[in-house]
C-alpha cells in the first residue's frame, strides 16, 4: 500500500448551525497530485484550510504528514508549503531576494538555485519582483512555497488568469515539482487542468464527497456518451433513422451516443449518398468536466 500523506476520516465543520463539510473521507498517497474539486460553498475551502492547519475542524480525524495539523506544531508546519491566489512579495526585491528571504524562515530550505531552476526563473533571477509578468510572479508564489523544501504542497488556483501558453508552462512546472517526489494538493476551477495534473481527484458536493479517483476512472464510470455534432444546409431533409436520434436546433444536429461508431457511419455515408455537405464536425469523447457537470448539477436540473 502507498503511503499516505493525508488521510482523513469523518472530517466535519459547522458554522453555527451550518454543516459546510459532513464527514469526508479523503487519502492522499506521498508523491502523488492529488486534487479537489467543487463549486463555490460545497465545503473546498474549509476542507483546506483544515488541512493546512489554518482552520480547526468540528469533528473527525485528520492526519497530514503524521501530525494533527489542529495542533498547529513547528515540525508541521516546517513540512509543508501553501502557494495562495495571491502571495504578498516586496515588490522592489530581486526574485533571488525574495526567495532567500522566506528561505531564512526555515530549518533546512532547499538551495536557491535548485529552486529557481524548479520554477523556471533562471533567467529573472536578478529581476526586480515588481517587473515580473502575471505568471512569472506566480512561478515566484511557487518558488516562495518551496522555500522550506517542503514534502507537501497546497497550490490553490494556480493558474487563474493566466493566457494558454502561461498555463502550459505552469502546468510543466507543477510535473516538475511530482518529478522532485513532492506530493501536490491542487484546488482548481479548470477541469482540463485537474484531468491533465491530477493522479486522482476528489469532488465535493454539498459538504460530502459524491466521486473520488483518477480522472480517466471517474469519466468511464460517470459518462458513458460520447457527443456528435453537425451542421447542415438550410432546409435539409434528415432521415429519421438518423434525425430520430438528435437534438436539433436550427441547422445544428447533436447526438449523444454509447455506441458512436454506427452513428458516425450512417452520418458520413447518408452524406456521401446524397452529397449533403455537413460542416463542423466534431466528435468528442467524455471528459472530466462532463463528470464534474454531471455530479454538481442541481438536482432538479434536466
Amino acid at each position: 500500500m502507498p503511503e499516505l500523506a493525508i488521510d482523513v476520516r469523518g472530517l466535519r465543520k459547522s458554522y453555527g448551525s451550518l454543516e459546510a463539510v459532513k464527514g469526508i473521507d479523503l487519502h492522499v498517497n506521498k508523491g502523488e497530485v492529488f486534487s479537489l474539486l467543487g463549486p463555490n460553498g460545497a465545503g473546498k475551502t474549509s476542507t483546506v484550510e483544515i488541512l493546512e492547519g489554518h482552520r480547526p475542524r468540528t469533528a473527525g480525524d485528520v492526519s497530514v504528514l503524521g501530525h494533527d495539523p489542529g495542533k498547529g506544531e513547528r515540525a508541521f508546519k516546517s513540512r509543508i508549503g501553501i502557494v495562495l491566489q495571491e502571495t504578498g512579495v516586496e515588490r522592489f526585491l530581486t526574485v533571488a531576494e525574495a526567495i532567500d528571504r522566506f528561505r531564512g524562515f526555515y530549518p533546512s530550505p532547499r538551495p536557491l538555485d535548485e529552486i529557481i531552476e524548479v520554477v523556471g526563473l533562471q533567467e529573472k533571477r536578478n529581476e526586480r519582483v515588481r517587473k515580473l509578468s502575471g505568471g512569472q510572479q506566480r512561478r515566484l508564489d511557487v518558488a516562495i512555497g518551496l522555500a522550506g523544501d517542503p514534502e507537501l504542497l497546497f497550490l490553490d488556483e494556480p493558474t487563474t488568469g493566466f493566457d494558454p501558453s502561461a498555463r502550459r508552462n505552469a502546468w510543466e512546472m507543477i510535473m516538475n515539482l511530482k518529478d522532485l517526489g513532492k506530493t501536490v494538493f491542487l484546488t482548481t476551477h479548470y477541469m482540463d487542468e485537474a484531468q491533465q495534473l491530477a493522479d486522482r481527484v476528489a469532488i465535493i458536493v454539498d459538504g460530502r464527497i459524491v466521486a473520488e479517483g483518477p480522472p480517466g476512472q471517474l469519466v468511464g464510470a460517470e459518462v458513458t456518451s460520447t457527443r456528435i455534432e453537425f451542421r447542415v444546409p438550410p432546409d435539409t431533409q434528415i432521415p429519421p433513422e438518423i434525425a430520430g436520434s438528435a437534438t436539433r436546433s436550427g441547422d445544428e444536429l447533436v447526438f449523444q451516443s454509447a455506441d458512436p461508431l454506427p452513428l458516425l457511419h450512417a452520418i458520413t455515408g447518408w452524406s456521401m449518398e446524397t452529397d449533403v455537405a455537413i460542416e463542423g464536425l466534431t466528435v468528442a469523447q467524455p471528459s472530466l468536466e462532463d463528470v464534474y457537470l454531471k455530479l454538481t448539477a442541481p438536482k432538479d436540473d434536466a
